[in-house]
């Protein structure tokens, strides 16, 4: 075996096996055994992916290389809620009111403001300018006031994929039209038709078991008598 090939662990017991041959059997099993500890515990902490406490009487330099193919446990609790019927559960999306309120007394500033440039054009007054500004002004707030902020269908249909929020109030609206017209109650919940036949149902046959356990029983006690 050349050098290159004999490894630190060996290299130490020859070591050992060389400074103890003047001297005595019992030094040299003492090395020996010793030798065997160093290689045990080396060869424990390798294997467990921990490396050595100390290189002290290792023979080696104490470095141990990360072991790349190691799969670290992860935690097994899911983030998620475990509430099925919950997550099956269809919810829109509800819009930013202050959005809204934001983008609807912006539409009307825009048409005051298109009001005021044209006037400023047409040189009138500025006095005359800011009364009719108000006036215009007012006349839109009451206008929107008294339609609920609903979005008419015609409306709706010309709104920009960004508009999150106003798709949002005008689904919800359309989807509100469509449960007044076919008469659905504001607390219905899709899906209770189909859990209302599965409870009917496991409520049968949790009959028709006690019931075939009656009959087992009278069977038993007639054969008895």
């Amino acid at each position: 075996m050349t050098r290159a090939a004999v490894g630190p662990v060996e290299r130490r017991r020859r070591a050992l096996l060389l400074r103890n041959t003047t001297g005595s059997r019992k030094s040299t099993v003492y090395a020996l055994s010793y030798d065997r500890r160093i290689h045990e515990s080396f060869r424990d902490t390798m294997s467990s992916n921990v490396g050595l406490t100390t290189p002290r009487g290792s023979g080696t330099s104490g470095y141990v290389q990360r072991n790349l193919s190691l799969l670290k446990p992860r935690d097994q609790a899911a983030p998620y809620t475990k509430d099925y019927d919950q997550i099956k559960q269809y919810r829109h999306r509800q819009p930013d009111k202050e959005i809204l309120e934001h983008d609807r007394k912006r539409e009307i500033e825009v048409k005051v403001f298109e009001l005021r440039d044209r006037l400023e054009d047409e040189g009138v007054d500025e006095d005359d300018i800011d009364d009719q500004c108000d006036a215009l002004r007012k006349k839109l707030q009451k206008e929107a006031d008294s339609s609920n902020e609903r979005l008419d269908k015609s409306k709706a249909r010309h709104l920009k994929q960004h508009q999150v929020h106003e798709l949002a109030a005008a689904k919800i609206e359309e989807s509100e039209k469509l449960r007044k017209a076919l008469g659905i109650s504001e607390d219905y919940q899709e899906g209770s038709h189909w859990k209302r036949q599965e409870e009917r149902l496991r409520e049968a046959m949790r009959k028709d078991a006690d019931e075939e356990v009656e009959r087992v029983k009278e069977e038993d006690r007639r054969r008895l008598d």
